[in-house]
């Protein structure tokens, strides 16, 4: 194929590698003598196999083993410099994703089979908060499979999003996705960091009065007053919530030292028998996966019952300006806004300081508001 359409191909597949059972006991090797992994294999416009890369973070994958080391893959093109492999489960881990992106990958293509997670970790919601977190363009294909509610997929750069995500009733069919993306290989743009026009992404050291009306939480003579709270299951994590009762205003929630402030104001349209919470969580996933977060999340409740609250959802009608804000332990933060019936958001503006503070504006909503997110990664607390 990549051959006859002269053109770079990456499939998913799986590779039966022997390994040294006789020779060396002591290693992982299978009683068998052979190692099954689920691999991504690159070919060359002239049908060379150019790259092979083992995915390392296994979910749920008794056929495939896991590989004695993490493998750092990386693989070039004439068209637009070096490109890395990641699969799947490995977005959320640091090998072999943080250190692809600690090397200066700002290209990286993503095979898939990806259950949507609402409210937290839907297929394209998490595709795009991982391109603006990193600040990288990521190519993602997922397997479409309605039974085990896999669908979802999406060409992402810091600017763009360009993505499929089938509903209930769409045909059984694959949908091709096309989009014309800048290169952002620094090698490729002269050994300097490509740079896009408008981008959103900043990093400071300070906030500025110009960014925004709304002032940021360390700088504000008043905190928000307190409301509230209440702890309520969302993505298996207890999360501590606090209710927006209002049309507008401010909130804060702590769980622990870790605590997430919002500035609210509901559209006049909004529906008011619809139920919003801001929740926080901060400590180590432990359900199908081991991983440490800190997670700030502006979420549409189920239903009228605070118990509703990290409830999945799709559709909302309640759009809303808003700035969400936390101080996080990791800058592996990955900011997201999803509208109703699964619809991407760019978020209007992201910043970074050097504090760890990260704020996340968006107003002038085209849909109902269903997550806004801010999902720290803290890879160095994932073996506590």
């Amino acid at each position: 194929m990549a051959r006859r359409y002269n053109l770079y191909l990456v499939a998913n597949m799986a590779d039966l590698q022997p390994c040294p059972l006789r020779t060396d006991p002591s290693s992982s090797c299978p009683p068998d003598g052979r190692w099954q992994f689920n691999t991504n294999v690159v070919f060359r416009s002239d049908g060379l196999l150019v790259a092979r890369y083992h995915k390392y973070n296994l979910y749920f994958e008794d056929a495939f083993d896991t590989p004695p080391q993490p493998e750092i893959i990386t693989f070039d093109t004439p068209f637009a410099g070096r490109f890395g492999l990641i699969t799947c489960f490995d977005i959320l881990f640091h090998e072999p994703t943080v250190t692809l992106v600690k090397q200066g990958l700002r290209q990286l293509i993503y095979p898939t089979a990806w259950m949507n997670q609402l409210p937290l970790l839907d297929t394209i919601q998490f595709q795009r908060a991982f391109s603006l977190g990193s600040n990288v363009t990521l190519l993602a294909a997922n397997i479409r499979n309605d039974r085990l509610i896999m669908t979802g997929s999406g060409i992402y750069t810091p600017l763009s999003a360009t993505y499929h995500h089938a509903q209930k009733g769409d045909p059984q069919e694959g949908r091709l996705l096309v989009a014309r993306v800048p290169v952002l290989d620094p090698l490729w743009v002269n050994q300097s960091v490509a740079s896009e026009e408008g981008v959103v992404r900043e990093d400071s050291t300070s906030s500025s009065a110009t960014d925004s009306e709304y002032c940021h939480k360390d700088s504000c003579s008043d905190s928000p007053p307190s409301s509230p709270t209440f702890i309520a299951s969302m993505m298996y994590d207890p999360f501590t919530f606090v209710l927006l009762n209002e049309t507008e205003g401010e909130v804060k929630v702590c769980n622990g030292t870790f605590c997430c402030s919002l500035q609210y104001q509901r559209s006049p349209q909004s529906s008011s028998e619809e139920l919003y919470a801001l929740g926080a969580f901060a400590g180590t996933h432990t359900v199908n996966g081991r991983y440490a977060l800190q997670v700030c999340a502006l979420v549409r409740c189920a239903g009228s019952d605070p118990t509703s609250c990290g409830q999945e959802v799709e559709e909302a009608e309640t759009k809303m300006d808003f700035l969400l804000e936390a101080t996080f332990g990791t800058k592996y933060v990955y900011p997201s806004v999803l509208a109703s019936k699964l619809v991407l958001e760019q978020p209007e503006h992201l910043e970074t300081a050097a504090t760890g503070r990260v704020s996340m504006k968006h107003s002038n909503m085209t849909a109902g508001l269903v997550t806004a997110c801010l999902y720290g990664r803290m890879h160095h607390l994932d073996s506590e």
